[in-house]
């Protein structure tokens, strides 16, 4: 089902069509069902907490949506709050079996590669912005730490950092 059949449903929906309703939730709860499963693949979410939450949210909100607009992207703004709510809900720290994650951890080749890459970009830079850009980005450091490490100012770290990094965008064609 397209967007324009899905907010032709939403609109008689709202009109007080029950079930132009039903028919619209059941459409609704497949695409969020499929959104959901993509997005939660690790970290103990179920999918089906994500797709009735965001039905329930979809019900107690259904009058902010613009009905001169399209639903689809409404839809999976309202179940993105939800994974988010979702991932709060769990803490800021969970336990994942490694296991889980075995097939998205980065190979050695992708570190090697992406610390070649880093390299290059870094060498292309003037040694002042190279050491702040190092210890900003890649040290983590903050702008104050870094002007005392450097024994600059802080306004001069900061345009710098900014020199550098638009250095960097404009080289790896990131305007």
């Amino acid at each position: 089902m397209d967007d324009k059949d899905l907010a032709r449903l939403f609109r008689l929906a709202l009109d007080g069509d029950e079930r132009a309703y039903g028919d619209f939730l059941q459409q609704a709860a497949e695409l969020v069902r499929a959104w959901a499963r993509r997005r939660t693949t690790f970290g103990g979410l179920d999918p089906e907490d994500i797709v009735q939450e965001t039905l329930l949210a979809i019900h107690v909100k259904r009058h902010t949506w613009r009905s001169d607009g399209p639903v689809m992207p409404w839809l999976y703004a309202v179940a993105g709050h939800k994974l988010i709510d979702a991932l709060r809900r769990m803490g800021r720290h969970s336990w994942i079996e490694i296991g889980e994650l075995e097939g998205q951890l980065a190979a050695e080749e992708t570190e090697t590669a992406r610390g070649w890459e880093i390299d290059r970009a870094l060498e292309m830079l003037s040694p002042g912005q190279r050491s702040v850009v190092t210890a900003i980005s890649l040290e983590g450091r903050t702008i104050a730490e870094a002007a005392r490490s450097l024994d600059m100012k802080e306004t001069a770290v900061r345009v710098a950092l900014h020199r550098g990094l638009a250095a960097i965008a404009k080289r790896f064609g990131r305007d």
